[in-house]
């Protein structure tokens, strides 16, 4: 933990993998809590996350300039933990830095996916769900194994996110009382 004494946890998992959500509830349950949700941000990064994939994925190329600042200013204030609903973990090496505990979330890729539907196409024509998963089919899927490959093997806690909100939540709390 930091000299101002804030906590900082970082929540990651594939898209559709319950970040949000479960940073959004750890919030709820941690007292003096601040949280930032990574989709709130336009950040510069690759134009073609596969093509970006495909040539390693080097975290770093993403200029999370915008996110580190709100986190530096929050620091000053010092709450008691602040939560990043963040998909790179560690491997941001500018952000990383300031994670004390990265968690992923394990969600099988195939409720992944079915979130993903649900979220992003609900309003949608069935065509545009069916373009989608030829996308994911023929290229897409690779981010996903990549998070898999390089995001989960580099974080603390690793949390089956097949399970309930509440039993995520209660082992990511769990975990944080122990440390602390």
């Amino acid at each position: 933990m930091r000299e101002n004494n804030s906590f900082v946890i970082s929540i990651a998992a594939v898209s559709g993998g319950g970040k949000t959500t479960i940073a959004k509830h750890l919030h709820d349950t941690l007292k003096q809590s601040k949280v930032f949700y990574f989709d709130d941000y336009d950040f510069n990064g690759p134009d073609d996350i596969i093509a970006w994939v495909d040539r390693g994925a080097n975290y770093d190329e993403w200029d999370l300039t915008p996110l580190l600042n709100d986190i530096e200013k929050l620091l000053d204030m010092s709450p008691n933990y602040i939560i990043l609903d963040y998909p790179f973990a560690y491997n941001n090496h500018r952000l990383g830095k300031y994670i004390d505990l990265s968690v992923f979330i394990d969600t099988p890729l195939d409720i992944a996916m079915a979130r993903r539907v649900y979220r992003d196409f609900s309003n949608s024509d069935p065509k545009d769900i069916l373009n989608d998963m030829d996308f994911y089919i023929a290229k897409g899927r690779k981010g996903y194994i990549e998070m898999l490959k390089s995001i989960k093997p580099t974080s603390d806690l690793i949390v089956d996110g097949a399970l309930s909100i509440s039993e995520i939540v209660e082992k990511v709390s769990e975990t944080i009382t122990r440390g602390n």
